[in-house]
């Protein structure tokens, strides 16, 4: 407002009242008006209230200053939300150990060739080389499931001396979970595959569980050159699991005893075609190899085996019998037949049919073994057993003495 009136009234002058000619009115006008304020002392009063003001603010705008200097000084926390406390806590929620073989959690948010570039919330970037990306060998860390925006555990392995940045491993911790994983196999005893990957004169290598085993040749069941047997998945049995040593020793031999083991006559297995040959097929169950001979592959005549099989063919086989001693295996697919013959012109209904098939076969070697240890008992009285008439066993009848039979009269076979 004082700016206004300073503005409004610049460049005004104001003569002596003594100098103009209204200065000087006649005694009876004198006399009779009222006198009038001059411009020039209006321009005073808004000037002095200008300055006023302005001193006024100056000394408001002091008044602040010190009042924040003072409580700068004597308070500074005071009034304001987010604490010392509160700005450690911050500090240690995104600090971390960055020591060799601490575990953090971070976000991969980028991947070359060579590896990829992970936020782990430090000052500067991690990064996970392709070989440490995963347990198996790979050339690109996509293979492995690492893309932009995984979230995954990682553990730090090393740092780059030239900008600070932290090394990071996942195999290390599949390598951990692997040995865990093999323990706990080895203490359920179970049957485990493992690809043969190469071999030395004592035995071969295995892999299981992304692991490094050895097999010595002494613990395979079969006569096997390393070189044979490279590529080929082999059933194996833990012996020995010692991480601290990185000792891995598997047993063949120990798990086909148990396959052999569970192999009963009449029982219905899932099978693969190794080889033909012209008196049968050779067919892998589980790890072992069972002869299906030409004569048990169907009730009707098969001239050509390759007709009605090929290497690698899944079939379902009947186990017809088992020499564990010698290790052979004899298998049927005939028995498995709803109709003769129905092997050569629909497989897949003797296939759908196996296990009832199979019940029935059963069966009746139950009611044929049943019957022979009957007709064995009508020949021995001390068991108080004897079929009756109908063909049920039951209590020794009077029909037999007895002191049973008298076998002196009975001529000989042969004479």
């Amino acid at each position: 407002m004082a700016s206004f009136v300073n503005h409004q009234f610049a460049g005004l002058r104001c003569p002596p009242l003594s100098s103009s000619p209204l200065s000087k009115p006649s005694s009876a006008a004198s006399s009779k008006a009222p006198a009038r304020p001059s411009f020039c002392s209006a321009a005073v009063i808004a000037g002095t209230y200008a300055l006023t003001s302005a001193q006024r603010e100056r000394q408001k705008l002091k008044e602040v200053f010190e009042e924040a200097y003072d409580r700068c000084r004597t308070g500074p926390m005071e009034g304001v939300a987010f604490t010392v406390e509160d700005f450690h806590a911050a500090l240690e929620k995104y600090d971390f150990d960055s020591e060799i073989g601490t575990k953090v959690k971070g976000t991969v948010f980028k991947t070359d060739m060579n590896g990829a570039l992970v936020d782990i919330t430090a000052k500067s970037s991690a990064y996970l080389p392709v070989q440490e990306a995963c347990i198996h060998k790979i050339k690109h860390v996509s293979e492995a499931g690492i893309y932009p925006g995984l979230v995954e555990e990682f553990v730090i392995i090393g740092e780059h001396n030239a900008d600070d940045s932290l090394i990071l491993s996942l195999r290390s911790i599949q390598y951990d979970l692997a040995w865990e994983r093999c323990r706990q196999l080895q203490a359920e005893d179970v049957i485990v595959k493992g690809k043969v990957v190469g071999g030395n004169k004592g035995g071969v290598v295995a892999i299981v569980e992304g692991l490094r085993g050895f097999v010595p040749f002494s613990q395979i069941s079969a006569k096997s050159t390393a070189e044979e047997l490279i590529d080929k998945e082999l059933p194996l049995k833990f012996v020995e699991v010692d991480e601290e040593q990185s000792r891995l020793v598997l047993s063949n031999r120990k798990a086909m005893a148990d396959s052999q083991a569970q192999l009963g006559i009449g029982s219905v297995v899932l099978g693969t075609v190794q080889s033909l040959k012209p008196y049968g097929a050779f067919v892998d169950i589980g790890g072992i190899n069972g002869l299906l001979h030409v004569s048990q592959i169907s009730h009707d005549r098969v001239s050509d085996i390759s007709t009605v099989l090929q290497p690698g063919d899944t079939l379902k086989v009947m186990i017809l019998s088992h020499d564990r001693e010698r290790g052979r295996v004899s298998l049927s697919t005939k028995k498995l037949e709803p109709t003769p013959g129905d092997m050569i012109r629909n497989p897949k209904l003797v296939f759908e049919k196996a296990d009832e098939m199979a019940q029935i076969f059963r069966q009746r070697i139950a009611q044929a073994e049943a019957m022979a240890r009957a007709d064995m008992l009508r020949f021995q009285p001390e068991s108080g057993l004897t079929l009756n008439s109908e063909g049920i066993l039951g209590p020794l009848t009077s029909d037999l003495p007895a002191e049973g039979l008298d076998l002196s009269e009975i001529p000989p076979a042969e004479e």
